[in-house]
């Protein structure tokens, strides 16, 4: 392996990583910018915006930008989140060049009315699909009971009014204010020559202004609010539970992940022994969200209205547990384990690699080897974990319900 970076004068850095040995590549734009970076009239423009890069640009149609992709065979896609928009492909090395200069492209789209107006529906649409998933509402509205006034309570979806008020030219300066080249980075993983590479993104990608594209960062405890509401077509009761974490700065991040798997892994945890293993709920797992700033475990319930209460009870008889006699050697062995095994197996191919890699130069603004988030995470002790329990109060969550009446 091999780390190379340049940064050019409008402030884009790019980053690559070589492995000779691989038999694909993979190219990323990351864009510091989700749905934290929006106010609440602008709610859902950076999701809205991810889709509107792939209407084109005012050489290419909708249709070019798809043909030229299939042309290459790449697998590409783009997702958006509370902190980040990502476009990538993963492509054989002999394309790389030909899908990064049509990335590039992309990345200054036209963001014509037409497009813009006919995207509004399927925006909508999908706001709609997702408010039919339990799973995804209950979460999706506890992280807004959770951050209250935080700029991270802002769902990445948007609502239905805010995508109807929202007009073209508000995207258009919402688009020349965040992707600026000073907020994004560019990042190559797996076979590719870096020399060839910069060749074909400098000159482009250099000729991008730079804009004052600004964070707020501030830590959020949560708010320990408590709220349910109820649908009539559900039989199932959809709990959700947050509370506060470190960031993604935070060395201690990798004790978060450990003691998210402790308590919450979809098989062998706690959560997994004492409620699904028993038929008490159907769904019972915690998950640990690292991010700019700030940080938060969030768990999901799934269980039978008449076991709420009985669900509730184990819930914080586990956090209580874990706050007053730790965790075990064999817990925390299969905790790292896991994770351990989910990192190497994810970052063994190109397009795994270039997730993390972009990420940890997006927040860290430095290099790590896949070597080095090892040992971190097997460097983890069980007074590592302990410590964060004692200092951020599991049981003193925010809590989001929705089930039926």
């Amino acid at each position: 392996m091999e780390f190379k970076k340049k940064l050019l004068d409008n402030g884009l850095h790019l980053i690559g990583e070589v492995n000779s040995s691989a038999r694909s590549a993979a190219v990323g734009f990351f864009v510091k910018t989700g749905s934290r970076d929006e106010t609440s009239q602008i709610n859902g423009v950076s999701h809205y915006l991810e889709h509107m890069l792939f209407k084109g640009t005012d050489k290419l149609s909708a249709f070019e930008v798809n043909e030229a992709f299939d042309r290459t065979g790449a697998q590409f896609n783009a997702f958006t989140s509370e902190e980040n928009t990502v476009f990538y492909a993963a492509v054989l090395p002999e394309y790389l060049g030909e899908v990064t200069k049509l990335w590039i492209e992309l990345m200054r789209p036209a963001l014509r009315d037409d497009d813009f107006n006919m995207e509004k529906n399927v925006i909508k649409e999908e706001i709609a699909m997702y408010q039919d998933m339990p799973v995804f509402d209950v979460m999706d509205r506890c992280r807004g009971l959770y951050f209250g006034g935080h700029p991270c309570g802002y769902s990445v979806l948007g609502s239905e009014k805010s995508i109807d008020d929202l007009t073209a030219e508000q995207m258009r300066g919402y688009f020349g204010r965040r992707y600026a080249p000073n907020n994004m980075v560019a990042a190559l993983a797996g076979s590719f020559d870096w020399d060839e590479m910069c060749s074909i993104i400098e000159g482009p990608c250099g000729e991008w202004g730079k804009s004052a594209a600004g964070r707020e960062l501030t830590d959020c405890a949560g708010s320990g609010k408590s709220e349910r509401i109820e649908r009539a077509k559900l039989v199932r009761e959809h709990m959700c539970l947050m509370s506060a974490g470190v960031s993604a700065q935070d060395e201690r991040r990798f004790a978060g992940s450990v003691l998210a798997a402790i308590i919450g892994d979809d098989v062998g945890s706690r959560f997994f022994w004492e409620l699904v293993d028993k038929a008490l709920a159907e769904a019972a797992v915690m998950q640990f969200a690292a991010m700019d700033g700030t940080g938060a475990f969030c768990s999901y319930l799934r269980c039978g209205r008449e076991n709420v209460s009985q669900v509730m009870d184990i819930v914080r008889g586990v956090f209580r547990s874990v706050a007053e006699k730790g965790v075990t050697q064999d817990e925390l062995r299969m905790a790292k384990n896991k994770i351990l095994s989910a990192l190497v197996i994810k970052n063994e191919l190109p397009m795994g690699r270039l997730v993390d890699l972009g990420f940890n130069w997006t927040y860290l603004g430095q290099y790590r080897t896949v070597d080095e988030d090892i040992e971190a995470i097997k460097a983890v002790t069980a007074d590592d974990v302990h410590s964060l329990v004692e200092q951020f109060d599991l049981g003193g969550f925010t809590q989001f319900s929705v089930g039926p009446a």
